[in-house]
């Protein structure tokens, strides 16, 4: 596993494209231009396109979102540092790594066993140190909730009320929910216990969130 010059040089070229395309963070633009994504993506042959603003296959039916996408749903979640986020979807680990660049304690959930070994392998050997499950991701993580911020990175049928209840009221919930064949994505406030703001942005394409376990 290599990072060049060149590798970096691309990276700055990614993050000047997502600053043209709205994302303002300036702590999300230099966490493109530090993560090395290519080594993110298991097929060798696509590492010279890794900064490209593209999903690209990572395996078990799984990709690696597009940059724009994981950017745009990190500027979403309105980072502070130290917050306890809860991503839904561990996938490649490459937002994961976005997160962790932001300064936030992050716990994963990922459904894939396959993505999930791999994942676990590669994070601390690039020096992330995360918390990574293997589970259901609409049951959430009752046992560390309650969550400042939480993160859904696939497509769900409907908004998991299990998410809802383990978020913090004041926290946010950033879910892409299907519409059709694409997904609205919503960006949901808890204001009280009982009580939520929703707010409907862009429509997006995302791999769908596997079913929970025990429906059909």
């Amino acid at each position: 596993m290599t990072d060049t010059y060149r590798h970096k040089g691309l990276r700055r070229q990614l993050a000047s494209v997502l600053a043209k395309k709205g994302i303002i963070n300036t702590e999300i633009l230099t966490a493109v231009e530090t993560i090395p994504r290519h080594l993110f993506i298991p097929d060798n042959a696509l590492h010279k396109y890794a900064y490209e603003d593209k999903p690209f296959p990572i395996g078990a039916g799984q990709t690696i979102s597009q940059p724009y996408t994981v950017a745009f749903q990190t500027q979403l979640l309105d980072l502070k540092p130290r917050e306890k986020v809860l991503e839904i979807g561990t996938g490649s680990g490459y937002q994961t790594a976005v997160l962790l660049e932001m300064g936030v304690k992050v716990f994963s959930i990922e459904r894939q066993k396959a993505l999930f070994d791999r994942t676990k392998q590669l994070l601390p050997t690039l020096g992330y140190k995360t918390n990574l499950f293997y589970g259901d991701g609409y049951k959430g993580l009752p046992t560390y909730a309650p969550f400042d911020k939480i993160i859904v990175t696939a497509g769900a049928p409907y908004i998991p009320e299990d998410l809802l209840k383990q978020l913090k009221v004041g926290g946010i919930l950033v879910i892409p929910v299907n519409e059709g064949d694409s997904q609205r994505m919503k960006k949901i406030i808890k204001k009280s216990a009982t009580n939520f703001e929703t707010e409907d942005l862009s429509l997006f394409r995302f791999v769908p969130l596997l079913k929970e376990k025990g429906r059909d």
